[in-house]
């Protein structure tokens, strides 16, 4: 056991618990006016964390959408064009590979980042999980698929009208880029429809 020698004086252990009562009454006693003031910007400098601009959630869900469907159009369409000939059969094997991507990739994506739970649910069509949710995501498939070609149809069409039926006129071919774009826009717009029919069932129970 360590001895105190006698250049060192021993410690009472009621000194560790002194109190400068001098400093503590100077700290209570202080005003606002003796504090020392500092600008926005240098307490802003060593603030940790600071965002500066966050990307609102609706522009997140559609750049996600717009990737993925513009990487199935690249896969499929350009990737199998080679060797599936028949373009009916292009079209289903599209429809397929729309309603898997929508169930395992973009679901699962917009459910991996969302805030709160179920938070995702007003940006996907189908929100049920499962086998069963995987089967209506195939049928929801070719709903897409089935928009989609009447779009470009639609479109197609109207560039023919007004070019006079000129056979040189340029019309729209499905590539990643607008593929991606329209198959965002009529995703969005049957997401938009059935928000709109839940909302207006859950306001007819409620009266």
């Amino acid at each position: 056991m360590k001895k105190n020698t006698p250049d060192q004086p021993e410690k009472k252990p009621a000194s560790y618990y002194d109190l400068h009562t001098e400093a503590v009454e100077e700290l209570v006693s202080a005003d606002k006016e003796n504090t020392p003031r500092y600008s926005r910007e240098e307490l802003e400098k060593y603030r940790s964390g600071k965002v500066k601009w966050r990307m609102p959630e609706w522009l997140k869900v559609i750049l996600i959408k717009f990737w993925f469907y513009g990487a199935v159009c690249f896969f499929v369409f350009m990737g199998l064009g080679m060797y599936v000939g028949n373009q009916l059969d292009m079209l289903f094997i599209a429809a397929i590979v729309l309603g898997m991507v929508t169930d395992l990739l973009i679901n699962h994506f917009l459910r991996f980042t969302e805030k709160l739970p179920g938070g995702s649910a007003r940006w996907i069509m189908v929100t049920r999980r499962g086998a069963v949710g995987f089967l209506m995501n195939l049928m929801y498939g070719f709903l897409l698929m089935f928009l989609v070609v009447t779009v470009y149809n639609t479109i197609n069409s109207g560039i023919y009208a007004i070019t006079g039926g000129d056979a040189n006129s340029r019309l729209l071919s499905v590539e990643p880029v607008l593929f991606g774009l329209f198959t965002t826009g009529v995703d969005t717009l049957c997401v938009a429809i059935r928000n709109t029919f839940l909302r207006i069932l859950a306001d007819a129970k409620r009266k």
